[in-house]
């Protein structure tokens, strides 16, 4: 029987998984002993977790974390005191995220705020959800610009789309009137219905006075604080610090 007809078909109707495990069978003795529902069975795993990879790669491509290989199995507990191994596998399951929860770390810098984000949100894309990683800075200046071409309503249905939406380095640079209002109208686009991480050097506890107008920061800490899990790290050790020391110790080729 001719084969590759077979599989020009199937990678036509772009079952590129079930081709790619009936050219294997092919050339493994073990898989012709089985029985033709034993086999197929096998091609549509293939193709399943085919899908399943393509489909988080593309969402760890949309997410543009930080650290695209953070990844909640690689913490280390013992560099830095705040992590607790029950809370960190009860937001593994992600089930925060489904039920539209936000998880506050505030830690010093250099403690591994920012690699615990990517983590969990690494987290979500395996799990099939959508995450978007931004830097507060970086965002208010995005939504600042969105404001100037028109297209600030878009951007904001855009990313109200997201499952959990990553703001890093919050309250590190001072906010006005207008980053006071995005920020509140983008949260007021989530909650209940989408889940947020915010990463910041200064605690939850000075929040309030670090957005100054009280009446929006009561109604942004609302929204944030509401139904929220915390942590607090503090690192023995600067989390750059060991990595350049690592960098450092590596053989250097011979000039």
């Amino acid at each position: 029987m001719l084969i590759q007809p077979t599989l020009d078909t199937l990678n036509r109707l772009k079952l590129q998984g079930m081709a790619m495990a009936l050219s294997e069978q092919l050339t493994h003795n073990a898989a012709q002993g089985l029985a033709f529902e034993e086999r197929l069975a096998l091609l549509l795993d293939r193709e399943e977790l085919h899908r399943e990879n393509r489909r988080m790669t593309r969402l760890l491509q949309l997410a543009h974390l930080k650290y695209r290989d953070a990844v909640i199995e690689d913490l280390d507990y013992r560099s830095r005191s705040g992590l607790d191994r029950s809370q960190l596998a009860s937001l593994a399951s992600c089930d925060w995220i489904r039920a539209n929860q936000c998880v506050l770390i505030h830690g010093a810098t250099g403690c591994g705020k920012t690699y615990l984000a990517c983590a969990l949100a690494h987290q979500a894309c395996r799990q099939g959800l959508s995450a978007l990683y931004v830097r507060a800075p970086r965002l208010f200046e995005e939504l600042a610009l969105c404001h100037a071409d028109g297209s600030f309503r878009k951007r904001l249905a855009a990313i109200a789309k997201v499952s959990v939406l990553i703001i890093d380095d919050f309250a590190i640079a001072p906010i006005g009137p207008r980053e006071r209002n995005d920020l509140l109208e983008l949260l007021d686009d989530r909650v209940g219905t989408r889940a947020c991480i915010v990463t910041s050097q200064l605690p939850v506890s000075d929040w309030h006075d670090y957005i100054g107008d009280p009446t929006l920061a009561d109604a942004i800490l609302d929204r944030l604080v509401h139904r929220s899990h915390r942590i607090h790290l503090e690192a023995k050790e600067s989390m750059r610090k060991r990595e350049a020391a690592r960098e450092a110790a590596k053989p250097r080729g011979k000039s």
